[in-house]
């Protein structure tokens, strides 16, 4: 029962950064997604410290400001002090990740948190974490509800949005004409990859996140043009490789966040493979039908 569970955490984190992941690829802002889920790092530690739990709302909505907060910062210095993209990225997020370190590192002492914590977690642990009711019921690992609610959550906000989504991610400048607000849909897609990156902290770490967040979208973008069933393809991919990790770890008796994001770099590589030599197969076979 326990594989069972933690097959399910990480087929649910999957999910829901495959989804996410998909609209970062094509608006040509994964590494965002990486310098959100590093950046974010102060923002637990502020949000722990005052409120003394790592379950708490509270960090939710401290990690979730330090993420946005890394959005606007990027966004100011790519606008307004003219440098490249992928400069701001790499000079904000490295900036906020080494005030979080240094916060952690000064208060060790004083709380119970620290680096790994934060970036590897520890997904083996999902099924002692259950949630009871007040008459003893067990509902299951937390992990397992919050992941849930959080996919329910990404999947309401792009089936409503979906027409915002597309218009602003191909043609944001076709969006303004239409009255469509490209900052809103930014933001909001930033927000909620703060939200899966800080909802999956304690479970399966940074890591395997950002693995999540990119190795999933693109894989699935080698396959299709067509955005519906790229969605699909990179939830697919994600579980596969959720699913293959957690036996992968079991048979090499070592990490299951680092043999999950393996899997899912075999998977890209085999579907690279495949994108390669299928369409020259096909070529030759037709040849060799004439």
């Amino acid at each position: 029962m326990d594989a069972f569970w933690i097959i399910l955490t990480g087929s649910l984190t999957a999910a829901c950064c495959g989804i996410l992941g998909c609209f970062l690829l094509l608006r040509r802002l994964s590494l965002l997604g990486d310098a959100v889920s590093h950046a974010v790092l102060p923002g637990i530690f502020i949000a722990y410290w005052l409120s003394g739990s790592r379950s708490s709302w509270a960090v939710v909505l401290g990690a979730g400001a330090f993420g946005m907060l890394c959005t606007l910062l990027i966004e100011f210095l790519t606008r307004k002090a003219r440098l490249q993209s992928d400069a701001a990225t790499g000079l904000v997020f490295t900036l906020l990740f080494a005030i979080g370190v240094i916060l952690i590192a000064a208060f060790a002492g004083q709380i119970d948190l620290d680096q790994d914590c934060v970036l590897y977690g520890e997904i083996a642990y999902v099924p002692l974490d259950i949630w009871l009711t007040e008459g003893g019921t067990n509902l299951g690992p937390r992990a397992v509800w919050t992941g849930g609610v959080l996919l329910l959550g990404i999947a309401a906000l792009v089936a409503a949005g979906y027409k915002g989504l597309f218009i602003t991610t191909f043609d944001a400048e076709y969006a303004a004409t239409l009255g469509i607000s490209t900052a809103f849909w930014h933001y909001a897609l930033m927000g909620a990859v703060s939200l899966t990156t800080v909802v999956s902290f304690e479970s399966v770490g940074a890591v395997l996140v950002v693995a999540f967040l990119i190795a999933p979208a693109a894989t699935a973008y080698l396959l299709t043009d067509n955005l519906k069933a790229m969605l699909c393809l990179s939830v697919l991919f994600g579980i596969l490789a959720a699913t293959g990790g957690y036996y992968l770890a079991v048979w090499l008796d070592g990490s299951i966040a680092g043999a999950m994001a393996s899997a899912m770099g075999i998977l890209f590589v085999l579907v690279l493979l495949w994108s390669w030599y299928a369409p020259v197969l096909r070529q030759k076979r037709w040849v060799a039908d004439l």
